[in-house]
This record gives structure tokens, sequence and C-alpha cells, in this order.
């Protein structure tokens, strides 16, 4: 296989101290699975001149501690959900509270298909807030942190709308309409259901049309609807499902826009969502890249065969095919080397990407095949050398030297990688 030599180029050496591979303990946490999901959404508030902001957050169980308690497994952590200023200089509000969960099934325990969700409401002015969620495992202490930019709009009564809430189930009754929401964004099929909600606020009884698309992110659009609805006074509670959502792998966006009988736009709200399949790793969100991406585990043939289709249906067979050949353990569901490899994919793009995509350059190459290195010797200093990297790795008794000779972080292999190291390990 053809050796294609790329380069990572980073402008400062700050930056640069920050694109390091770590060794063979690396964080893991920047990676595809999240460690819990959160969603921030606007209403209408009863408090004038302020917006309702509904912070939800949904910790998946494989991601907190759980201890043996008698018959039960037992499990806390605490949820605080800060607010800020924009630039994150003064803290303007904060709930914290915590969760305890019970189940006598140990499979929930380690699942993360099931999850407990949460939600807390804060009353806001419309502006520009940094918000942080944290999550914290009161038995293990380990602390799960996201920080956000998030923008609260003034939605007014006399006319608004807020914004989508995803929907991952519903149960429909003469005396209930329970909804479960989708906070992860994801849609586990193909040709599955897309169901949201959201409110339309009026002053006045009135004849309004809706207009619901999904287009993809080349801005082609995939499904598109329009309806008449007749509002009323008040808060407006609407619940949409698309049935059969025809999408591939990827990345969407769903768009809602409320126009008047004569069709003139009043208003719109957007909200991206992602396609996914059962069994395969988050981080795909385009075959294609991802069948690109398998350079460092398959061959010339095997990639060309993927390829060698216009059907995407054909193609995610064959590409599924691949990796269930692979599969280490078939009875498991979880296919473990189709996900260490893509868990290295993100990891080499969030670690040594700049200009290119971080699993095209050396390091990437390197981290992909073989992993984490046992050890890392840096010298970016040296008076009397070009700025250097050693990567060792004890089970191969190899190391591998990156020097970056232009002095702008574009590190790249001092000897090519030949021979049967240049295979997924």
């Amino acid at each position: 296989m053809k050796l294609v030599w790329v380069s990572l180029i980073v402008f400062l050496w700050t930056v640069l101290s920050q694109s390091q591979v770590e060794n063979a303990t690396e964080d893991r946490s920047i990676l595809s699975l999240p460690l819990f999901y959160y969603d921030i959404l606007n209403y209408a508030s009863d408090d004038s001149g302020k917006t309702r902001v509904d912070v939800y957050i949904q910790v998946p169980y494989n991601q907190i501690q759980f201890v043996k308690s008698k018959d039960k497994f037992v499990s806390e952590y605490v949820i605080t959900v800060s607010i800020y200023d924009e630039h994150k200089i003064r803290m303007l509000t904060e709930k914290s509270w915590t969760e305890k969960l019970e189940t006598s099934n140990f499979d929930l325990t380690i699942s993360r298909n099931s999850s407990h969700l949460s939600l807390r409401s804060f009353n806001l002015e419309p502006s520009k807030y940094s918000v942080k969620v944290e999550v914290e495992d009161k038995d293990s202490r380990k602390f799960y942190t996201y920080n956000t930019l998030f923008v609260v709009d003034s939605i007014s009564t006399n006319f608004g709308i807020s914004s989508i809430l995803l929907i991952a189930s519903q149960n429909i009754s003469s005396t209930s309409n329970k909804i479960i929401p989708n906070i992860s964004g994801n849609i586990v099929q193909q040709k599955g259901m897309l169901a949201y909600y959201f409110e339309i606020y009026s002053a006045v009884d009135t004849s309004i049309v809706l207009n619901y698309s999904v287009i993809n992110k080349q801005k082609e659009t995939l499904y598109s609807n329009t309806i008449d609805y007749n509002l009323v006074s008040g808060r407006n509670q609407i619940l949409y499902q698309i049935d059969e959502l025809d999408v591939g792998l990827g990345e969407y966006q769903l768009n809602v826009f409320v126009k008047d009988q004569k069709f003139n736009l009043l208003a719109g709200k957007t909200k991206q969502f992602n396609s996914r399949n059962y069994g395969i790793p988050a981080s795909i969100k385009d075959l294609d890249k991802a069948i690109e991406q398998m350079i460092y585990i398959a061959n010339n043939t095997d990639i060309k065969f993927i390829q060698d289709t216009n059907d995407y249906d054909i193609k995610l067979d064959r590409f599924l095919a691949f990796w269930k050949q692979r599969d280490p353990n078939p009875v498991t569901l979880e296919n473990e080397i189709f996900n260490e490899y893509y868990r290295r994919i993100e990891y080499a793009n969030k670690t040594f990407s700049n200009y290119l995509e971080g699993w095209k350059s050396d390091m990437g190459m390197v981290y992909i095949i073989l992993g984490a290195p046992n050890n890392v010797d840096r010298h970016p200093f040296d008076y009397d050398s070009k700025p250097y990297e050693i990567w060792e790795y004890y089970n191969i008794n190899r190391q591998f030297v990156f020097v970056d000779r232009t002095g702008f972080g574009d590190y790249r292999l001092a000897t090519p990688f030949y021979g049967d190291n240049y295979r997924f390990r």
C-alpha cells in the first residue's frame, strides 16, 4: 500500500502544546461517545421580559458507578448547571441537585442504551450566555463537564415560536400525552421516525401555514411538507411526526417555518440531528469518509469493492460486512475492533488536525495503527536541533521519531513506516 505523506500545521506553540498525543493512559473523554447528553431550549416565560430556558441532562447508566446494596444496585450523581455572562466573567445563577438511581438488573448498570433524564428551568433575559453543565459521580468522584455558548431569544406571547424539542417516543391516550425527549439528537435507524415538539404563542385566534423540511449538509431538501394550522389565543403545543425519514448516515437539519395565509414568513426555527445505524460508532457521520479512512486496516481491493456502487444501501451493507468479518466476538452486540478503530480515527482528528484532518497526518497514522505510545519524549526547544518527538512502543520494541523541520508544528516521520507495522493493531 502506498504511503501518503501529509502534514500537521500548528501556528502557535501554545496551540501545539494542546495538540500532542498522550501515552497509553490518554484521556478518552474527548471522543465519540459523550459522557452525557444535554440540550438547552427557549420557551415563553410567565415572567415579563424574560424567557424560560429549559436545560435537559441525559446520563447513560454506563457512565456512572453503581454499587451493590442488598438486592439492588445504587448510584448517585450530582448535576450542576451554571449560567455565566457571555465572556464567563461573572456567574449569574446556578442550580445543583442530586439524582439517585436504583435497579435490580445488573445489565442496566453497564448499558449505554439505558439512561436517566433530568430537567431544570431558568428565567433569563434575552442575551447570549455561557452555560456550564457538570455531572459528578459521587462514588468515583469523577467530574464530567461541558461548556457552551447559548443565545436566549426574546419570545413574544403576542406572536412567537419556541425551540424545537426532538422526541424519542410518545404515549398518547385519552387521559395523558407523555413524551420522552430525544436529547442526544440521534435517529438510530436509516428509515426512521423523526418526531418533534414546539410551541407557538399568539395573542389572537388565527390561521397559519406550517412548513416542515429536512435538509442535508449540502443544503439539499430530503423532506418537505406544508400544512394549515389554526392557532388559538395563548400557548399552542404542536407535536409532529415524520413516519419514515429516508436518510443515510450523517448530519441533518430540521426546519420549521411559520407563514401567514399569503405565505409570508412570520417565524422559524431549526434543529440539528444525526442519523445513525445500530452497531455503527457514533463518530461515523459520513459513510464515504468512513470507507476512505479504512486505509490502515483494509487493502485497496476491499476498499474499491465497498466503494464500487452508487447504491447507498449496498455500500452500507458491504461496509458492515467487512467489519462483521473482523468482529472478535460475534455473539455480542459490540464489535470491539470496529469501535476501537474509529475511536482512534476520531482521537487523531481531535488531537492532530489543523488545516488537514488528523487521521491523514503522520502522527495520526501511527496512532491509528498502533494506538497510544507507551512513552512520549518531547524536545520542542533543543538549541542544537529541530523540534522533535520520540514515540516508544514497548510491545513491538519500536520507536518513531517525528521532526518539525519548518518550526511551525509540521511534524513528520523521520523514517518511513513500512512493512507489517503499516497495519492496524
